[in-house]
């Protein structure tokens, strides 16, 4: 059956730099759509004005941002899906984009089937408890390298917990390395998908 994987960058970062090392995963059977956040800004300061990143939201208007990212998610999907298709809808979050996925899949309309959080964690606001259920329907899978500083082995093991204590199942994955997307391993989730 086709999959859809939809990867949500993190801060700073563009879709077009982001989508690169999902190339050797895509296919007939497998889209890969990098959605861009909707607030460009330039990432080296105001001297220099050349490198340009996009952010999914701040805590100004958050309530706001948070609502139009989630519909503008829903709606992309929508626009690109043949209306014959019904594909099974991967979401994968990279660093400020977990947040932005985690929310997406229990407030959006579309439904996620698999929910992979790399470098990063559901959104720390996410009430649990009103969307266990909808969790636990989707394969969730959080993934981290060996020394990546905003995720310490301190923090994975709070997430677990958290997650743990409404019984949602993850399953985490490591890899040696810091703060980035890991070719080789995104291969390996990627395909694991593909085989259940």
């Amino acid at each position: 059956a086709a999959a859809w994987w939809v990867g949500l960058h993190g801060y700073g970062q563009l879709a077009a730099d982001f989508i690169e090392p999902f190339a050797p995963v895509a296919g007939p059977e497998r889209y890969i759509v990098t959605p861009e956040a909707l607030s460009r800004f330039y990432v080296d300061g105001m001297e220099r004005h050349e490198q340009v990143g996009a952010s999914w939201m701040t805590r100004e208007d958050r309530a706001n941002e948070i609502a139009d990212y989630v519909a503008y998610l829903d709606a992309a999907i929508r626009h690109l899906r043949p209306e014959d298709h019904d594909p099974s809808i991967c979401a994968l979050g990279f660093s400020q984009g977990t947040a932005t996925a985690s929310r997406w899949a229990v407030l959006g309309d579309t439904a996620i089937d698999r929910l992979v959080l790399w470098g990063g964690a559901p959104a720390h606001d996410l009430d649990l408890s009103a969307h266990a259920d909808a969790l636990r329907a989707m394969r969730l899978t959080m993934v981290v390298g060996t020394d990546d500083p905003y995720v310490t082995a301190e923090r994975r093991e709070a997430v677990r917990r958290r997650l743990g204590r409404h019984n949602i199942p993850v399953a985490v994955r490591t890899f040696e390395g810091g703060h980035r997307l890991d070719k080789d391993l995104l291969q390996t989730v990627i395909a694991d998908s593909a085989e259940s």
